[in-house]
C-alpha cells in the first residue's frame, strides 16, 4: 500500500488533519481529522513510501505500549478506513 499523491498531513486550529492539495481538492473536498496515533502512523507510513500493515504494527508496537496483536487489528481498521476514504491504495 501507499499514500495517494496530494494528500498531506497539517495542523488546523491544534488539530491534525488530512488534507487534499493541488488537484486532488477538486475532488475529494473533505478534511479526515486524526488523533496522535494515527498521526503518527501516516507519518511512518510516509516515511516507508510503500508500506504493509504488518511493517505498521511493528512500528506501533515498539513505539507504544500496547502487544503486537492488538496493534495489527488496529492498523488493520485504520487503513481499512483510509482506503475507503481514498487517501492510500494498493
Amino acid at each position: 500500500m501507499k499514500q495517494k499523491k496530494g494528500f498531506a498531513l497539517r495542523e488546523v486550529c491544534g488539530k491534525k488533519v488530512i488534507v487534499a492539495e493541488g488537484l486532488e481538492a477538486i475532488n475529494f473536498g473533505k478534511l479526515v481529522t486524526m488523533n496522535d496515533t494515527a498521526a503518527w502512523i501516516w507519518k511512518k507510513a510516509e516515511e516507508l513510501g510503500e508500506f504493509t500493515a504488518d511493517q505498521l504494527a511493528d512500528a506501533v508496537s515498539e513505539t507504544y505500549p500496547v502487544e503486537r496483536d492488538q496493534a495489527l487489528e488496529d492498523v488493520i481498521a485504520l487503513l481499512k478506513d483510509w482506503k475507503e476514504i481514498g487517501i492510500i491504495e494498493d
